[in-house]
């Protein structure tokens, strides 16, 4: 039997709580199970590290630091800046919007200015997953040299044209 381990394709059913207060952040419940190729850094680190050896019917159960997670608050990342750079937008406290550089959430508004945070939503928080493994697989030379896993739960590429000729996407 496969195991969890790089280079195999798990699907997996998860939920996430944060681990202070077990609100749910994240669920895969009532949707199809999420696909990754193990090891190649498309998951938290933790996350990944809790699975290996892993088999299809076990359920693991496994709390994170944010280290190991979303990482620790970052202060540089949250910031002052003038409120003419939002154009027409009124912004209030706890709005995400986004910019050039990603997700931010809007923490004051001050006068002429507006103090965003730009880390992660989870950043310096302490997560507990519940995973279920729902298969693991070999992964496929193409996976392993796209870097995902593809299929149900993974990348659906529409690679080829009706007359199976590439679109020149690059995963043909």
């Amino acid at each position: 039997m496969t195991t969890v381990s790089k280079n195999t394709v798990a699907r997996v059913h998860y939920t996430g709580t944060l681990a202070e207060s077990g609100e749910i952040f994240d669920s895969s419940i009532g949707r199809d199970p999420l696909a990754f190729l193990v090891g190649h850094k498309k998951m938290i680190p933790g996350f990944e590290r809790e699975l290996m050896g892993a088999k299809v019917g076990d359920n693991v159960v496994f709390t994170l630091p944010p280290e190991d997670a979303y990482g620790p608050i970052i202060q540089d990342a949250i910031q002052e800046v003038p409120s003419d750079m939002f154009g027409q937008i009124n912004a209030e406290p706890g709005m995400v919007l986004m910019s050039d550089i990603g997700p931010f959430k809007v923490l004051e508004v001050g006068e002429g200015t507006i103090k965003v945070d730009f880390n992660h939503a989870l950043a310096g928080k302490t997560l507990t997953f519940d995973v279920m493994v729902v298969e693991v697989r070999d992964a496929t030379e193409e996976e392993i040299l796209h870097g995902h896993a593809h299929g149900p739960g993974g990348v659906t590429h529409d690679t080829q044209n009706e007359d199976n000729s590439c679109k020149g996407d690059g995963c043909c």
